[in-house]
């Protein structure tokens, strides 16, 4: 896959993506692109990419002993660890705020 720059557009495909920018969604016409019935393999913004920082943190011992023990991929169980708790702590604010 080539990196960098693409080449720039032609002034003809341009105009055309400037007409289409313009239309209302309501105009465009998509009937020949068939329907999705089966989403059993979609996957989930498989592009993104959260934004990490390097940090220095201290963890107990033990802790990153037993995220070791599982195997390679530790320090990214331990990010999902983390986010799991950030989800739930978030969700009982929430739960806490609104009922």
């Amino acid at each position: 896959m080539k990196r960098g720059n693409p080449e720039p557009l032609t002034p003809e495909l341009q105009a055309e993506l400037d007409a289409l920018a313009a239309m209302p969604d309501s105009e465009i016409d998509t009937t020949d692109m068939p329907p999705i019935a089966d989403w059993s393999n979609a996957v989930r913004g498989p592009f993104y990419r959260p934004v990490k920082r390097p940090l220095s943190l201290r963890v107990d011992a033990d802790v990153v002993d037993w995220f070791q023990r599982q195997g390679q991929g530790y320090q990214t169980r331990m990010n999902f660890a983390l986010r799991e708790y950030v989800r739930a702590s978030f969700a009982d604010v929430l739960d806490r705020h609104f009922l």
